[in-house]
């Protein structure tokens, strides 16, 4: 699948950011998100840490890294590509290949737990 293709399939979040572009400009951004438990731990942890204050100001440097990487395309898709293979690698050392998609289809069929809000604190 090219990029191209992937445009195609949300031609209504284009619209919405073609219409939302002139008033972000001036005015910002909000969004909600939703993480995956692994990458909101992985998020928490960091803010624990104190190396972001809040959500906000880590998904304002993670874009902020990615962009920056844009114009070295090449850097980042080897990154991509070295994530990717790290992935597979895991997949492949893990049980036999059923088994694995066994534990997946039983995990996805249990009900989801509600996900955690971060709340902004008044200062």
């Amino acid at each position: 699948m090219t990029g191209d293709e992937l445009l195609d399939d949300n031609a209504a979040e284009r619209a919405q950011a073609k219409a939302l572009r002139e008033q972000a400009r001036t005015g910002g951004l909000r969004f909600e998100a939703y993480l995956p438990p692994a990458l909101a731990d992985w998020l928490l942890e960091r803010i624990e840490r104190g190396t972001f204050a809040d959500p906000s100001e880590a998904v304002f440097a993670i874009v902020g890294n990615f962009r920056d990487l844009e114009p070295h395309r090449d850097l980042r898709d080897e990154l991509l590509g070295r994530v990717l293979d790290a992935s597979a690698a895991k997949l492949e050392s893990a049980r036999a290949g059923e088994t694995v998609f066994a534990e997946l289809r039983r995990e996805l069929a249990e009900p989801r737990p509600e996900p955690a809000r971060w709340a902004k604190i008044a200062r």
